[in-house]
């Protein structure tokens, strides 16, 4: 074949490349680019799984070779072409057993393949299977340029890796659209529940400062559902058929935040392979949900107020900016401004973030509503185990109203969760309705609760609200502080151990401690 017939080949299959066409397409238009320039009868492609060979295109063989499954321990030829890196030809004498006998198309059934030749194929340097050439002529290939047949070989592992990459995109691409789909569906279906004053007063906060493009630094204690109100907000703003991105600021370590709210570039830092992009660039059009904000390291704020005064973010390693439109939506459990009086958060960074301030109330602040949310929180986990009709007794009512909730809307989540599933493995009722009492519940009473404090401190414990000018919240925290100092100490301060008779979530009894500022070593000392 002329060289003008080789380069026509060659850029047939090199424009191939840069196309965006399904694999058997790509697979099937460069077998036939092979089998003209080499005048071969047949030609075939085949993927190593295993110990085993499958044909993934075929050009010249009978239609049931597709559905054919080569194993390399029965089939010597295409064994030895596995274990070479340099092309296999096996003459018209040879007396392994061709696999393909009685399989290249040809009028005549009884014809045997007289020359074959077989290539191992390798992509990133691992073996990925095997291409064959067949004739049914003695000495068909005795002409053949090795130097074109290489170039063919590395074509097609090129055509080879660029349908596998193709196809990996298209898998991520499709995944990424099925994520973004069920957190919009998530999103959609987040709404705040309750009828309570404090409730309707908070939602008619939420839809105001929603429609426009103030910073919003929510705070409240934890487990109140600030996520849930960054959703709110997001979800009633003109930016809500944008991402709202989510940046959990105290699960990030300090060395790995820059990165992660800005991107950086390939080679920043040891383990930057490739160019990332950050939070802000995701976010760019939508919301920035910044969680946790008074954890933020005292170093990396002025970094976040630069981003947040100028709209310009720099990836690390990178000397160009980026602009992203961001509208930012914070949230912490703790008092900032007694963080900046204390030196540990910027009051220029607080008042960028605080433009506008929204506090969430605690759950024992909204009366009926924790039976709402009870009944949001059965249903759910009713679906998720299959059950039947699910209801709460008059018991399990009385003692959620009763109890003072202090890791709020996420200790009654996991509360009922843990409920729903006792009941589902006992289901004793008759009936089709299982109602659930408080029992299962595992929740005792604010007066036992006082009880057992009465009973585990040394010294009596005052009414709360009994002192005179003590505030609600006040005289609430004095009373968590003597209930769970005093649990701790019957449960020689294990953490677990007392999270689990107070009915918290161990992670929101660790918070707790830190928020009411117990510390636990010191009363180890005492015990």
């Amino acid at each position: 074949m002329t060289s003008f017939a080789m380069a026509d080949s060659m850029i047939s299959v090199v424009s191939d490349l840069s196309r965006q066409i399904p694999a058997g397409t790509r697979y099937q238009r460069l077998l036939e680019s092979i089998h003209c320039h080499f005048h071969c009868d047949a030609v075939a492609l085949l993927r190593l799984r295993g110990t085993a060979l499958h044909p993934l295109a075929a050009f010249g063989l009978s239609d049931d070779t597709l559905g054919r499954t080569f194993l390399v321990e029965d089939n010597p030829r295409l064994a030895r072409i596995l274990l070479s890196r340099e092309p296999i030809r096996f003459e018209a004498d040879s007396e392994l057993p061709d696999p393909y006998d009685g399989l290249v198309d040809s009028p005549d059934t009884r014809l045997h393949v007289h020359d074959c030749m077989g290539i191992a194929l390798y992509v990133e340097d691992k073996p990925w299977g095997i291409l064959t050439l067949d004739a049914l002529e003695p000495g068909a290939f005795d002409s053949i340029d090795p130097m074109e047949l290489r170039a063919f070989i590395r074509l097609a592992e090129a055509s080879i890796k660029v349908a596998g990459l193709i196809q990996s995109l298209e898998l991520q691409v499709r995944k990424e659209h099925e994520v973004a789909r069920l957190l919009s569906e998530d999103v959609k279906r987040s709404e705040l529940i309750g009828g309570s004053p404090v409730i309707k007063s908070l939602i008619a906060e939420l839809d105001l400062v929603a429609g426009s493009d103030l910073s919003v630094l929510i705070s409240g204690e934890t487990g109140v559902g600030k996520e849930l109100v960054a959703r709110h907000i997001h979800v009633a703003s003109s930016r809500a058929e944008a991402p709202l991105v989510y940046v959990n600021c105290a699960a990030l370590p300090e060395n790995l935040i820059e990165s992660e709210l800005f991107g950086h570039t390939k080679g920043a830092f040891s383990g930057a392979t490739g160019a990332r992009a950050g939070k802000f660039e995701l976010a760019d059009g939508g919301s920035l949900f910044l969680d946790e904000i008074g954890e933020l390291p005292l170093g990396m704020q002025p970094k976040l107020l630069r981003a947040l005064q100028t709209g310009e973010v720099q990836r690390v390693g990178s000397d160009r900016y980026h602009r992203a439109d961001v509208r930012i939506i914070a949230a912490t459990n703790r008092n900032l401004k007694q963080e900046v009086v204390a030196g540990r958060f910027r009051a220029d960074l607080y008042h960028r973030l605080s433009v506008y301030p929204v506090l969430v109330p605690p759950l024992r602040e909204r009366g009926r509503d924790v039976l709402l949310l009870a009944g949001h929180f059965l249903e759910l986990n009713r679906r998720k185990l299959g059950l039947g009709s699910l209801r709460l007794g008059r018991s399990a009512c009385s003692a959620l109203l009763e109890y003072s909730w202090p890791g709020n809307v996420r200790e009654l989540e996991h509360l009922i969760s843990r409920a729903v599933l006792r009941l589902s493995a006992l289901r004793k009722q008759s009936g089709r309705v299982l109602t659930l009492d408080a029992e299962l519940l595992e929740l005792p009473r604010s007066a036992d609760l006082q009880g057992a404090v009465r009973a585990a401190c040394p010294t009596p414990v005052e009414e709360p609200g009994a002192k005179r000018g003590q505030s609600l919240k006040e005289a609430t925290d004095l009373f968590q502080i003597d209930l769970v100092t005093a649990v701790l100490r019957r449960k020689s301060c294990n953490r677990t151990a007392a999270a689990r008779e107070l009915g918290v979530d161990p992670g929101n009894f660790n918070r707790l401690l830190k928020r009411l500022g117990i510390n636990v070593e010191e009363i180890k000392k005492g015990i």
